[in-house]
């Protein structure tokens, strides 16, 4: 069956950077669109990044110009490299993947910014 384990969140400062990871399995990894999203407290969840199987990428406004999507097809995995964050980029962060009619998602890992 379809897994995805989320890694990489921490606790970092304003301006920092993290690198979060998504190891997949139990479907053809290299064909399917691999998105991250991200949940904060009280909020509903958004998208956040998209790397297609042609390595193409698009990215949340919010987001653009300081995170970086990318795809290892070789491991199965996507990263998520976060530079200079800020606190509200505090957040719960999810791999996901559709599959057919159905949408897959991680546990999420947490990313924690301070001011």
């Amino acid at each position: 069956q379809v897994q995805l384990v989320e890694s990489g969140g921490g606790l970092v400062q304003s301006g920092g950077s993290l690198r979060l990871s998504c190891a997949a399995s139990g479907f053809m990894f290299r064909i399917y669109a691999m998105n991250w999203h991200r949940q904060a407290p009280g909020k509903q969840r958004e998208f956040v990044a998209t790397v297609a199987s042609s390595d193409s990428t698009n990215y949340a406004d919010s987001v653009k110009g300081r995170f970086t999507v990318s795809r290892d097809n070789a491991k199965n995995t996507i990263h998520l490299q976060l530079n200079s964050l800020k606190p509200e980029d505090t957040a719960v962060y999810y791999c996901n993947v559709r599959v057919g009619y159905n949408d897959y998602w991680g546990q999420g890992t947490q990313v924690t910014v301070s001011s």
